[in-house]
């Protein structure tokens, strides 16, 4: 059995199509259940799913042998596994926003509100600039409006959000997108049946122009 970890939600749910789409296809997912893990003995596949941000936790400790994260996840927390594929979906970016008023001087400690401290340290590193991170774990838009921090790094799909509370994009960090990735010992033992997977997924990935 290949156990394959999927992120629940709209995303998971494009991710399975894809596998389905592959040959890998396991009908009781689609039953409307609560159940969470789901087998086609046939086709030698289990899938199961979990929360989008443990994924990767399940693939690094062996729990599953491929799963689907966002890149933000695997930049964050830098899990010891392999990324095999980038599936192009669930496309949006890590950015830098402000209040619309903001002006950075360049030289007064800036604080940082964010829930991906790593990248967020990363990218101000990088710029030579001190920063104080405040780490935050909901409403990150908030911070700004109420004078908690001068900036927040987060993730932007539309930035309607951001318009809602006054805020704009000041900086692109990194493009985010869904990424096939494999525990590394099962890559090892399992790889003519994950390296199939990743060329059947590969065939379906539109890529921008």
């Amino acid at each position: 059995m290949l156990n394959i970890a999927l992120p629940k939600g709209r995303l998971g749910e494009k991710v399975y199509a894809m596998f389905e789409k592959a040959g890998y296809e396991c009908p009781s997912i689609k039953e409307n259940s609560r159940k969470l893990i789901f087998e086609n003995p046939e086709k030698q596949v289990r899938y199961f799913w979990v929360k989008p941000s443990d994924v990767s936790i399940y693939v690094e400790r062996g729990a599953a042998d491929i799963g689907v994260a966002g890149k933000d996840i695997l930049l964050e927390y830098a899990p010891q596994i392999y990324e095999l594929l980038d599936l192009n979906i669930g496309k949006c970016r890590m950015a830098v926003a402000a209040k619309k008023d903001f002006y950075d001087d360049g030289q007064s400690t800036l604080r940082v509100a964010t829930k991906f401290t790593s990248i967020a340290a990363k990218h101000y590193a990088g710029k030579c600039r001190d920063i104080d991170i405040i780490k935050l774990n909901g409403s990150i838009e908030i911070a700004p409006i109420l004078g908690l921090s001068d900036v927040i790094v987060d993730i932007v799909e539309t930035g309607t959000t951001l318009k809602e509370n006054d805020l704009e994009v000041i900086e692109t960090v990194v493009p985010i997108s869904a990424r096939l990735i494999a525990n590394k010992a099962s890559f090892k033992f399992k790889t003519a049946q994950i390296e199939d997977i990743t060329e059947k997924l590969k065939a379906q990935v539109v890529y921008d122009d």
